[in-house]
């Protein structure tokens, strides 16, 4: 039988990710778009932070975001209602998952090219109606794919959620922080069922993506399906 607790956790963790991935698809999509048009040196640099999260431990990603908020505090600013609330494990994930989220959207809007687009634009069509006619559909493996990894990489975050919300049950106890109560607690066999949910629903979501992206699409490896497709344009 399901707790309340978990029932509870279950429901804010789903919020969360739901929350993120939506806000990450629209933000990577436009840093794809920006990104790719800087000049290499500051590209470079750019990426470099975007991926930080990838190498950076989460702790200390959280770490600095309360360094933040405590800056924030000093300088009596709104910032300082986000450490140890749900806003605060948004901005935390949306911060952790972006690499997950940016690269395959990077990957497969890079691997649409420019004949398509610019094949568009000599029938009329602007910059915007390029991008939903042309490129989004060419490109929709890696939008499915970069959704799937988002939402589940925020599922699975620990660290960071943990540094920036603690442990508030309904505002910030999420299923990995539930996990590791339970765990501290003694409580073998709820942290049994609960490791079992997690492990069911991130086969399932990988499952998903592999299956609906029809390539066997992963985080770096997208291009060659919509290169071709792109070139049938």
């Amino acid at each position: 039988m399901i707790s309340a607790q978990l029932t509870e956790s279950l429901l804010l963790t789903i919020k969360l990710a739901g929350l993120v991935t939506i806000s990450l698809v629209f933000l990577c999509t436009l840093l794809s778009l920006i990104v790719e048009k800087l000049p290499s040196v500051i590209g470079s640099i750019v990426k470099s932070i975007l991926f930080l999260p990838l190498v950076l431990p989460p702790t200390v990603l959280g770490f600095y975001l309360l360094v933040f908020f405590s800056v924030a505090l000093n300088a009596n600013t709104d910032w300082t209602e986000f450490a140890f609330t749900f806003e605060g494990l948004v901005i935390g994930s949306v911060i952790y998952s972006l690499p997950f989220v940016y690269q395959p959207i990077q990957n497969a809007i890079n691997a649409v090219g420019q004949a398509p687009n610019d094949l568009a634009a000599t029938m009329g069509a602007g910059p915007i109606d390029r991008f939903f006619t042309v490129t989004l559909p060419l490109a929709k493996d890696g939008f499915i794919a970069a959704s799937i990894l988002g939402f589940a990489h925020t599922i699975g975050e620990f660290g960071v959620v943990l540094m920036i919300g603690g442990n508030i049950p309904g505002e910030t106890q999420v299923l990995s922080v539930l996990l590791y109560e339970y765990v501290e607690m003694g409580d073998y066999e709820s942290a049994h069922k609960l490791s079992a949910i997690l492990l069911t629903v991130s086969f399932l979501l990988l499952f998903a993506m592999y299956r609906f992206t029809g390539s066997g699409s992963s985080m770096f490896a997208l291009g060659p399906k919509l290169s071709r497709a792109g070139q049938k344009q």
